[in-house]
């Protein structure tokens, strides 16, 4: 049940408007800041909840996305930063050309930071399930959105800004009839890259680096892995890495590239969670019979999973097409290595042939 327009008036009574998490309870047809008329809600997070609305100013002829941060002081204080770090980014690219979403103004709704942003379509999340379910999407699109993720990746990086939460959900796509073109969006999670500190809990865990897990520095690197599991995904239409603990993502990335480094290891702040003292890995698993928690001690970990076979899968592909899924591999072997400081670089990326040969 909806409070009265009298109610309202009353300021006493404003916290009738929050659920008792602190998010707006936002209504279809409301209108914010004397000028927004919301007419959808595209979805809620852990920080705010995003309406879709049409702009009186312009006549109600352009949509805008408006980022109802929820009202507590942690979130207020995420929501101020967000803002901060966007506008940096922005400011530093003012012909857009590098694939970060823009924001058109902010202002405060009933004690909520709102946040107006550029409208797209769908999510890539979205774009998966309507023209990829399962089978992911072709490798020459992929080629294209990939360049304009790192693109957006090399205007983090000038900025200093990690984004923290890359994967298909926070990229926003415009579809049109002649291409795709994409955003980075959700910088709920950014930070300047001097305020990074251990935590292992950073990132989704489907897309979250070696380093984070185990408590290493990072830098710009923790993008780049999340991008490349992302740019799997595009192509395969599947989740690469989908361990249901931190434990388990670390037996999944070795299960791809061998045993984590000693060198790794013994820097590590969160080493004794998944090593013992003679790097030994301790995985914790869900016996399949007992159902009951066991562990394993293993001291060597060999490579079991097949790159090229599981991109390819039972596709028999053109020539054309198999040049670039072989490209592709090599890309995301080059990006998804366990020491952050041998990663491909942002600019090396860029100049892959993967990126480049357009054919």
């Amino acid at each position: 049940m909806y409070v009265t327009q009298t109610t309202f008036e009353n300021n006493n009574l404003t916290d009738n408007w929050d659920d008792p998490e602190g998010y707006y309870n936002v209504r279809i047809g409301e209108v914010l800041d004397k000028r927004y008329s919301v007419f959808g809600f595209t979805g809620k997070g852990v920080f705010s909840t995003v309406v879709r609305v049409r702009d009186a100013a312009r006549n109600n002829q352009e949509e805008a996305a408006i980022k109802i941060i929820r009202n507590n002081e942690m979130m207020h204080k995420t929501g101020m930063k967000e803002l901060e770090l966007v506008k940096k980014l922005n400011d530093a690219d003012p012909a857009d050309r590098f694939h970060c979403l823009r924001l058109f103004r902010h202002f405060f709704h009933r004690n909520h930071l709102c946040l107006v942003f550029e409208c797209l379509s769908m999510n890539l999340r979205e774009v998966l399930k309507k023209y990829g379910k399962d089978i992911g999407l072709h490798v020459k699109a992929v080629r294209s959105y990939t360049q304009q993720l790192f693109l957006a990746l090399k205007h983090l990086k000038k900025c200093s800004i990690l984004h923290a939460d890359i994967k298909p959900d926070n990229i926003l796509a415009l579809i049109n009839e002649s291409k795709l073109t994409l955003k980075l969006c959700d910088f709920g999670s950014a930070s300047h890259i001097s305020d990074n500190e251990p935590t292992p809990y950073l990132v989704s865990r489907f897309y979250r680096a070696p380093e984070i897990i185990i408590g290493n520095k990072y830098d710009h690197g923790i993008d780049l892995w999340s991008t490349a599991v992302t740019v799997f995904e595009l192509y395969t239409g599947k989740i690469m890495f989908q361990g249901k603990t931190n434990n388990e993502m670390l037996k999944l990335f070795m299960d791809l590239k061998g045993k984590m480094p000693n060198k790794l290891i013994r820097k590590a702040v969160f080493k004794d969670d998944h090593f013992d003292q003679f790097f030994n890995f301790i995985y914790h698993e869900i016996d399949k019979i007992t159902m009951k928690e066991k562990v394993t001690v293993l001291s060597t970990i060999s490579p079991s999973r097949d790159l090229m076979k599981e991109l390819i899968g039972f596709q028999r592909l053109p020539e054309d097409q198999m040049k670039k899924v072989v490209q592709l591999k090599d890309f995301l072997d080059k990006l998804l290595v366990m020491d952050s400081s041998k990663r491909m670089s942002i600019q090396q990326s860029l100049t892959h042939p993967f990126i480049v040969d357009k054919s």
